[in-house]
């Protein structure tokens, strides 16, 4: 059995769906395994259904079972890394390769390389071993992983602090409204379509993004953007709420050819025996200098 128990203390809205606050707030299930795993609850003490209705300051406690996490098998894959020393590696991950296992992706992943890598060394969550934060997987650049639990908790804390300086490089539809900018929304799931996010005035958790144009065409432009909250898709929302999707963004901008211009492009933070902050920075791939002659057309 696995369990939770805490204080609802995110200022909600409207009471919401005791499920929908479980999916969408704390995380720890979807809604689907809410019901797959038997989840049952106590709202201030007194048992209730999912569809109980929630607000700020309820007590839950939630109970449901937990079944043994599938194995993960190592994996001879070739990663570009950028450092590594008996306690992190720091990876290149290339665009199209998923960082840990999940529906339909059981091979193949960052993670099955890295248990390889350490033969199994990689601390923390079976499943998703010595990660601490990942990228999308049409997402290329520059990504984290520990060896040891010490390591695994010191970069945890960091990103749970946001002390981590995190720069991603990309290529939008259309200029900006301004050579540089902050873009704060909120970002909750797209009630018309539940594997989407949205930007929302009122629902969801608080965004934060900075913006700066480094060169700008008549029908795209560069972009530098530097999220300073770890929402899911956040860049990708921010960037379609501004009206300028990212180029080859299948969910939040149309098809045009070609895959995701996102790349994480730098990382900033303290390493276990580093108490100086250190920036490790992932080559500008192939496919964005093959598209920035784009920019300088009529």
């Amino acid at each position: 059995m696995a369990f939770f128990s805490g204080k609802i203390n995110e200022i909600l809205p409207s009471p919401m769906r005791l499920d929908r606050y479980i999916g969408e707030y704390l995380k720890i299930l979807t809604r689907s395994q809410i019901k797959a795993r038997a989840l049952t609850a106590r709202v201030n003490g007194a048992s209730v259904k999912h569809s109980r209705l929630v607000k700020t300051g309820d007590c839950l406690d939630l109970a449901w079972t937990d079944p043994e996490p599938s194995r993960l098998i190592p994996e001879d894959l070739p990663l570009r890394i950028l450092y590594e020393d008996e306690e992190v590696a720091v990876i290149d991950k290339a665009q199209g390769m998923v960082v840990h296992p999940g529906p339909g992706n059981s091979r193949g992943t960052l993670a099955n390389a890295l248990l390889f890598r350490r033969k199994g060394l990689c601390p923390g969550n079976p499943a998703r071993p010595g990660l601490v934060h990942r990228l999308d997987k049409d997402t290329s650049g520059v990504l984290i992983a520990a060896y040891t639990e010490e390591a695994l908790r010191f970069l945890a804390e960091q990103f749970k602090n946001r002390e981590v300086r995190k720069t991603y490089l990309a290529i939008v539809r259309g200029a900006l409204p301004k050579p540089a900018g902050r873009i704060e929304t909120r970002i909750a799931r797209d009630p018309r379509d539940r594997k989407r996010f949205a930007a929302t005035p009122e629902k969801g958790k608080i965004a934060v993004t900075l913006y700066r144009v480094l060169r700008a065409g008549k029908k795209e432009s560069l972009v530098l953007l530097r999220p300073k909250t770890g929402r899911t898709h956040q860049l990708r929302v921010h960037m379609r709420y501004l009206g300028n999707p990212i180029v080859g963004d299948p969910i939040y901008g149309k098809d045009s050819g070609w895959t995701l211009m996102l790349h994480a492009l730098a990382l900033t933070l303290r390493l276990p025996d580093s108490p100086e902050p250190r920036t490790f920075t992932a080559p500008v791939p192939g496919r964005f200098t093959e598209f920035l002659p784009r920019l300088d057309r009529k």
